[in-house]
């Protein structure tokens, strides 16, 4: 449980940032909040001979309004969005994934940048942030770029992330006035990844659904955003064939490993429970 040697360097700046990681190559990890990392690391899954501390570049944290988005800085912690009233105005449903990962230790610590960038199924921003049709900034050697986050997941811990390239900043779109929404999360225990969860954002027009987009998470080796089963209810008043309809098209995308969250039927089965809760909580709360 203890670490091999590495050498630690901490810049002060987001260039000298890219540049060490450029330079050092893959022997080098960066830092954020260190949850993912640092354990691998304890257990000698991962035995990097760097790690670049991005704590020190003050213009990684923060959150501002931007028009008709929601600009958040990489480290910003899972804290920091529950202390945000910004962030309780404009995405509400940020603010209550937030209050499911693990413990208040952890969230202090957790940043949002280290939760969407290392591509583990099991982390809860992902699917929440392709539900909220979030857009990443990337920046690395050959300059910066934006990558959606439906684009951004390729596989388990494999991301569009480019060699020496760090995510510096997560834009989300601000969902229209009165919508609904819901983060529904299946865990064994407090501090636990989701045996399955869904992120529901919906509006509501003369008492139909008017838009819709759903999440998930931890049913597949990449975050989903569950297209067919927002179909399923969009122009309906959410009647029981509409909502079994949306379950079925989410369990179809579904593919959990069998571990000890349960077998593979189990998981599934509970993914479409976790889908059917948020879209009935979601409407609930739209006006």
């Amino acid at each position: 449980m203890i670490p091999g040697s590495f050498s630690y360097h901490r810049p002060a700046s987001l260039a000298d940032a890219v540049k060490l990681l450029s330079d050092l190559g893959e022997d080098a990890r960066p830092l954020a909040g260190g949850h993912s990392l640092v354990p691998m690391m304890k257990l000698r899954l991962a035995s990097p001979a760097h790690l670049v501390d991005l704590h020190g570049i003050a213009g990684l944290k923060g959150i501002r309004r931007d028009g008709n988005n929601l600009v958040i800085g990489a480290m910003t912690t899972q804290h920091d969005l529950l202390a945000s009233e910004e962030v309780a105005r404009s995405v509400p449903i940020l603010h209550e994934a937030a209050l499911l990962i693990a413990d208040p230790q952890v969230r202090y610590r957790g940043t949002i940048g280290g939760n969407v960038a290392n591509g583990d199924p099991g982390n809860d921003m992902p699917a929440l942030m392709m539900t909220l049709d979030a857009t990443y900034r990337l920046e690395g050697p050959g300059g910066a770029r934006e990558v959606k986050a439906v684009d951004f997941y390729q596989g388990a811990y494999f991301t569009a992330l480019e060699p020496g390239e760090i995510l510096t900043a997560v834009s989300v779109s601000v969902p229209a006035a009165g919508h609904g929404y819901a983060y529904e999360k299946l865990k064994r225990k407090v501090g636990d990844y989701a045996t399955a969860a869904a992120a529901v954002v919906l509006t509501m027009a003369g008492g139909k659904v008017a838009s819709c987009a759903i999440g998930l998470t931890n049913v597949h080796e990449t975050p989903l955003l569950a297209a067919d089963a927002a179909k399923a209810v969009i122009g309906t008043s959410f009647d029981a064939a509409a909502l079994k309809n949306a379950a079925a098209a989410a369990q179809a995308i579904m593919s959990p490993a069998a571990d000890a969250r349960g077998p593979v039927e189990y998981r599934k089965h509970v993914g479409g429970i976790m889908v059917t809760r948020a879209l009935q909580r979601a409407a609930s709360r739209a006006r």
